[in-house]
């Protein structure tokens, strides 16, 4: 009988493993929507930045321009966390073995590395470079990774 429990707990630790195939659960989240968040993070970053640039001097500022770098850092945290644990762990696939696929797979890799990149330099500096760069490659990724009617929800989001 503990032979027969044992096996059955193991079919079922392996049966859950090869069905669950992401964090959660499928068409709960909206794609657009994290496109939607990456740019208002980036906004919010630009915005710190400016106001960093323009108190940094001013010792009355200071508890303010600190705030202010926290929240640059905060935000390009949550860059780099809606790249990684949405994009990358969920949402890109190689959907088969053509050539095709495969550089569609690595052209969309590379967009999103690059900006991982850009959030990070967004933490590291004051220079607004970054956060353009930041959205010329989600840009990039935008035209990607979504099509015509992903686009079109996107444009009407704005």
């Amino acid at each position: 009988m503990k032979f027969l429990s044992f096996i059955f707990s193991v079919l079922l630790l392996f049966a859950t493993q090869l069905h669950a195939h992401c964090q959660i659960p499928c068409g709960v989240y909206d794609d657009t929507m994290r496109v939607k968040m990456i740019e208002e993070h980036t906004l919010t970053i630009l915005k710190s930045m400016n106001y960093i640039a323009s108190n940094q001097n001013n010792l009355k500022q200071q508890n303010q321009v600190t705030r202010w770098i926290i929240n640059k850092e905060e935000h390009a945290q949550e860059i780099q966390n809606i790249v990684s644990e949405y994009f990358l762990t969920q949402r890109i696939k190689l959907k088969d073995d053509s050539k095709e696929s495969k550089d569609l797979y690595h052209a969309q890799l590379t967009a999103l590395h690059n900006i991982l990149l850009d959030a990070m330099k967004c933490k590291q500096t004051i220079n607004t470079n970054s956060t353009t760069s930041l959205l010329d490659n989600l840009n990039n990724f935008v035209n990607l990774y979504f099509d015509d009617h992903g686009k079109k929800h996107l444009r009407e989001l704005n």
